[in-house]
């Protein structure tokens, strides 16, 4: 059964929205556990658990979530046992050399896809970890760190592929692994900044999702910002570090495309005084919902999903 445990009326009160909309039960690792917090904001499970950079809940109910960036897991909650799992690190020919593994996602065909960084592809296996499709990356120099960020294989059975290193969102065409389609994160004319926080600055992205509209929504990384780009690579849409009222953006992670059409995005390295997770009506930029649990999860919660939600969620 799930573990409870009680937190403070006001963290109960930061949990929840900063308006009258309704909040949301949340799974996210960070701060060395991985955790389900409810709407009211209260610990409905957790385990111990290292540091991951993608998440996704599977309709059993199980977490698929990254194991020291180099496995893929599948844990039951109930038992909190891993009932499966596949290491990038030693399978399909990687044994002894360097790998990591930021981004994977579960096919609707029981396949899971993984992207594979230093050596640079993307595979889909299936659970007995045959590979089935691969394709290679383009990327001037192999980086297990840094080659990519978060991955999403298209409708289209095209691959989004945000390069962090080199600061590119390239599209690939899934059979051929041509890249049909890129766009270079700008850095609207400001100097590079090191470092993690709402002081660094870049172009390392993190995530992007394809709209119905046919645009591209962008989660900038240390560019502090969310960018919508058509297919002409027009910025037509955008927030930046200190656009939203009281909330200074830093890291900017997690991207979630809610039924109402509602964005969530992930506000990592941001400090305790910002919220983890910020829901933005996109018309009005408009802040409905934060989360805001650095007591439980620390300045390093990358990545997240919301659970309970009715209707496709584009993540």
């Amino acid at each position: 059964m799930f573990s409870l445990r009680l937190i403070p009326i006001l963290v109960l009160f930061t949990a929840m929205s900063q308006t009258c909309e309704a909040a949301h039960r949340v799974v996210m690792q960070g701060n060395g556990k991985l955790a389900v917090v409810s709407a009211n904001g209260q610990v409905d499970w957790e385990m111990k658990w290292g540091g991951i950079h993608d998440i996704h809940v599977l309709p059993n109910g199980h977490i698929m979530v990254q194991q020291r960036m180099r496995k893929i897991v599948e844990i039951e909650l109930e038992t909190k046992k891993i009932v499966w799992s596949y290491d990038s690190s030693t399978a399909n020919g990687n044994k002894g050399k360097r790998i990591e593994v930021h981004a994977f996602q579960p096919l609707g065909n029981g396949r899971i896809m993984i992207a594979e960084s230093g050596v640079s592809r993307i595979i889909e296996i299936d659970r007995a970890g045959k590979i089935h499709h691969e394709v290679k990356l383009k990327v001037k120099r192999s980086d297990a760190h840094r080659d990519t960020r978060l991955v999403r294989k298209l409708k289209s059975g095209n691959y989004l592929v945000c390069h962090e290193g080199e600061g590119i969102l390239k599209e690939y065409n899934g059979k051929t692994g041509d890249v049909v389609w890129e766009f270079n994160v700008p850095l609207f004319g400001k100097p590079r900044k090191g470092g993690h926080g709402p002081e660094a600055f870049g172009n390392q992205l993190f995530a992007a999702v394809r709209l119905d509209n046919g645009n591209t929504l962008i989660a900038t990384g240390n560019g502090h910002s969310v960018l919508e780009v058509t297919p002409k690579k027009k910025i037509v849409w955008q927030i930046h570090q200190n656009d939203l009222p009281n909330i200074t953006l830093a890291w900017v992670t997690t991207l979630e495309v809610l039924p109402n059409g509602n964005y969530v995005i992930g506000n990592c390295h941001a400090g305790p005084k910002n919220p983890l997770l910020i829901e933005i009506e996109p018309k009005s930029k408009k802040v409905v919902w934060t989360f805001d649990r650095f007591d439980l999860f620390g300045n390093s919660a990358p990545n997240s999903q919301l659970l309970g939600i009715k209707g496709p969620t584009i993540r």
